[in-house]
């Protein structure tokens, strides 16, 4: 006998579940392996692209077996989900429901499937992001069994606990799209992981011109352009909120571009065009955690500071003796940890009452919204925004720090001085662009 679809099931909800979910896919495949591939030096564009390919898929193979929900299940602890499997019929085809969160959202009108891909594409991105911190140096085998150890055992944790319905999300801290789950989680652990590797080889660290700056511009938009499903597709709705969301991201993303490059031409007389994609990532990062709850005044003074704060951490904080004893080769303490702290203390202040994040597809579905000191005229949330960013950031860094002592006893972390200085033809016997006879 042919059914007609549950009642629960809003076909426009899980078409654009489904399509910001595909969108959030794009970011990573193609989009940060060509970024990653264009933006460093020759020798290494291969093993760059090929480690960001083998996260999103490692990711996606533990995710359906088990971290689904530990992020997103049945809780077991204040910050962490039961870990079970994901893969029955009944379960994937049953209506989509965050457990531990569902008493503070309206039901959802997609199906666990959608859900759980939705959710997958962010944390697959998440640590495809950290790679950017040890590029050009990290052995492959190291990586091949960091990926699937940091998804099970950190990011997890912050997700459960700040969206899954876990301890941070209980008291308040509100992350919107990820600041915090993503971006500041990425960027504390990949800054560990830079210092537990080492540097690159000195001549790699003193001359790193990128290979291909028109392919490193083709995954900048499409980074940018699919950040419209990261930030719209987490009202969960195809709601008003989800387009205000949209609009915020790229506002705030062009006057990052923008004050970046400005900087940059005030500081070193030249607009740059690296400078140009720095300035976008950030915007795009601080305005990640804050896109549905800030109007657009509220999104446009998050793209000032996005130009302004990471560019300092970047030209100025990450070129002092300290910082650069750890080679982070993409700078991403700047453009996503500090952008992302930058983001989320925001939260605390721009918020805007008005802004209502769940309002459903009905008309009586419950509204919720995040109100910021500019608009209570206290500090509270800004208070409960900092909690969230200390703890994300010491968990992150510990967790780490053990993860990668203990893959050390099984491989070296860091690639011998043979293998770095051929780099790709070393590693995976394939070069980027075949020169000479080869190439004829």
């Amino acid at each position: 006998m042919l059914l007609p679809s549950p009642k629960w099931l809003d076909t426009g909800d899980n078409a654009w579940q489904l399509a910001a979910a595909t969108f959030v896919g794009l970011q990573s495949i193609p989009g940060l392996v060509v970024l990653y591939g264009g933006v460093v030096k020759k020798k290494w564009a291969i093993n760059s692209a090929f480690m960001s390919m083998y996260a999103f898929a490692s990711v996606l193979v533990v995710w359906v077996l088990y971290a689904y929900n530990m992020g997103f299940g049945p809780q077991w602890f204040p910050f962490l989900g039961k870990p079970m499997l994901a893969t029955s019929a009944a379960f994937t085809l049953s209506q989509g429901v965050v457990p531990a969160a569902a008493g503070g959202m309206p039901p959802m009108g997609f199906p666990m499937a959608t859900l759980m891909y939705f959710q997958f594409v962010f944390a697959a991105i998440t640590v495809i992001i950290l790679a950017g911190s040890v590029l050009g140096r990290m052995s492959f085998r190291a990586w091949v069994l960091f990926c699937p150890l940091w998804m099970t055992f950190v990011y997890t944790v912050g997700a459960f606990s700040l969206w899954g319905g876990g301890w941070l999300g209980s008291m308040g801290v509100a992350d919107f799209s990820g600041g915090y789950v993503i971006h500041l989680a990425a960027a504390s652990s990949g800054f560990v992981a830079a210092a537990m590797v080492g540097p690159r080889l000195q001549a790699d660290r003193d001359s790193f011109p990128p290979n291909s700056l028109l392919v490193t511009l083709v995954g900048a938009g499409i980074l940018w352009i699919g950040w419209n499903g990261f930030n719209g597709g987490d009202p969960y709705f195809a709601n008003a909120d989800a387009g205000a969301a949209v609009l915020n991201t790229n506002t705030a993303t062009a006057v990052g571009l923008l004050v970046w490059t400005l900087m940059d031409k005030m500081a070193y007389g030249k607009p740059s065009v690296i400078g140009a994609v720095n300035g976008m990532i950030a915007g795009l990062v601080a305005i990640t955690p804050c896109a549905g709850y800030v109007n657009g005044w509220g999104a446009i003074t998050v793209g000032i500071c996005a130009g302004i704060i990471p560019w300092l951490a970047m030209n100025k904080l990450q070129k002092t003796r300290l910082f650069r004893k750890v080679d982070d080769v993409l700078s991403v303490f700047s453009t996503h940890g500090v952008a992302g702290l930058t983001g989320g203390l925001l939260t605390g202040i721009l918020a805007d009452p008005n802004m209502l994040v769940y309002i459903g597809t009905d008309k009586d579905a419950p509204g919720v919204s995040i109100t910021g000191l500019l608009y209570s005229g206290d500090g509270h949330q800004l208070l409960l925004q900092l909690y969230g960013a200390l703890f994300i950031i010491g968990y992150n860094v510990v967790a780490t720090f053990i993860i990668l002592k203990v893959i050390s006893f099984i491989t070296p972390l860091r690639m011998d001085e043979a293998t770095l200085k051929v780099g790709d033809d070393a590693v995976h016997g394939e070069t980027a662009y075949a020169i000479g006879k080869e190439g004829e």
